[in-house]
């Protein structure tokens, strides 16, 4: 009889630690965590981390649609991008996708030159003052 309720024991603890992990990668994916540092900003998506210094951003923008892009590695799910993708087959740059809503609009910044990376938030009040705050990033307001 001990031996079974040594097994019930492991089997138990095994659940458990399975529902935690599951709760611990769905509370990650479920929305971009977004940091604003006084000299980086932060997003942190699921296993996906960024760091960008202000400092080497280029521009940013708002798009409606993501351009056809081959991915690398990531996931979709109903209106959720997010991802590492290639611009094009001949392109070696790599496209950081962080959207959590589709259908609507998303920030493009690019930096280091090249470096492109996409994101939106679920609601887009929040993502009009993430562009405006990494527009007045790049270009501060005159005084």
């Amino acid at each position: 009889m001990g031996n079974t309720e040594k097994k019930h024991w492991l089997l138990n603890l095994l659940i458990v630690i399975t529902i935690i992990v599951v709760a611990l990668a769905f509370t990650a994916h479920y929305k971009n965590w977004i940091k604003t540092e006084k000299e980086e900003l932060e997003i942190l998506s699921g296993i996906y981390f960024v760091k960008i210094p202000y400092v080497e951003m280029d521009s940013v923008t708002m798009v409606e649609k993501i351009p056809s892009m081959e991915r690398i590695n990531g996931f979709s799910v109903k209106e959720r991008e997010k991802g590492v993708f290639k611009e094009d087959s001949l392109s070696k740059n790599k496209v950081y996708v962080y959207v959590d809503r589709l259908s609507q609009p998303k920030i493009r910044l690019v930096y280091q030159d090249s470096m492109k990376l996409f994101l939106n938030m679920p609601d887009s009040t929040e993502t009009e003052a993430m562009y405006r705050f990494l527009s007045n990033k790049i270009n501060p307001p005159k005084k």
